[in-house]
């Protein structure tokens, strides 16, 4: 086998949540938060909690970039794109991991709609490919996943969501399958200005993952944010930048034994 994909391996045994066709958050406020993301509501919700959508009343588009563990052979990208309509808000989402050794790539087609003022619900459909350079060939599938979002007060908000419920197979080969991911989260906002976020994520193969983020909104423009995660222990921090039509967001997170990630997101929203 080739020494790029043993160590590519290696880096995916150490550190499971770089790929595995499991659905890592993108966006780069969330990977400042610890990637905290399940009642969040912006571009992002296309794949990190779809009910997000229900809440997003502009168009908007973006661009994400993480060069994990500074090596250009894990390198995550995305792009999304969302539309508003008066029935609601549809989503693409569009990721890719790895290099030509080992790849790995996912399309969804999401939607969420408020079902009341302070409540909404989104679905997603992926389609996964997953490619391997030489003899080993590729694999492909469908995935599915759902959330809720409910606003349980001006300052509590509760989401849930819930990554390929149906245990998608991957491969017929030591009975492979996609992960089932599910969430939970809650933020409490302190202020206009401050909001804590609290999220465990299950995959049901693992060990429990806690997440915690900080979010403050220093000036109009600057946003900065904090965040720590478990299993394994993750710490990061960034800040974003507010600029008419565009939202600029940085974040750096550190594992202790596989290095830094640095991570670079651009959004652009439609004004009314």
């Amino acid at each position: 086998m080739n020494k790029n994909i043993i160590i590519l391996f290696l880096l995916l045994f150490a550190f499971r949540a770089s790929a595995t066709n499991g659905n890592d958050v993108i966006g780069s406020r969330s990977t400042a938060l610890g990637s905290f993301s399940t009642t969040l509501s912006d571009l992002w919700s296309t794949n990190n909690n779809q009910a997000g959508l229900g809440f997003v009343k502009e168009l908007s588009a973006g661009i994400s970039f993480e060069n994990r563990f500074l090596l250009k052979e894990t390198s995550y990208k995305a792009g999304a794109f969302v539309l508003p309509l008066k029935a609601g808000t549809f989503g693409l989402s569009i990721t890719s991991f790895g290099y030509s050794a080992y790849s790995e790539n996912k399309a969804g087609l999401s939607y969420g709609i408020k079902l009341a003022e302070k409540i909404a619900v989104g679905v997603q459909v992926n389609y996964l490919n997953t490619r391997l350079s030489g003899d080993y060939g590729q694999a492909s599938t469908f995935t599915a996943a759902l959330g809720v979002i409910a606003n349980l007060s001006k300052e509590l908000s509760i989401g849930v969501h819930v990554y390929n419920p149906n245990r998608t197979k991957l491969a017929d080969y030591n009975n492979e399958r996609v992960p089932t991911i599910m969430k939970l989260g809650l933020d409490y906002k302190f202020t206009d200005k401050v909001f804590l976020g609290v999220e465990a994520e299950k995959d049901i193969n693992f060990n429990p993952v806690v997440k915690v983020g900080v979010e403050y909104h220093a000036i109009d423009i600057l946003y900065l944010r904090g965040g720590i995660s478990t299993n394994p222990t993750m710490s990061s921090f960034g800040f974003g930048l507010k600029l008419k039509d565009f939202k600029l967001d940085f974040s750096s997170s550190y594992h202790q034994t596989l290095g830094l990630t640095p991570s670079i997101s651009l959004i652009y929203v439609k004004s009314k």
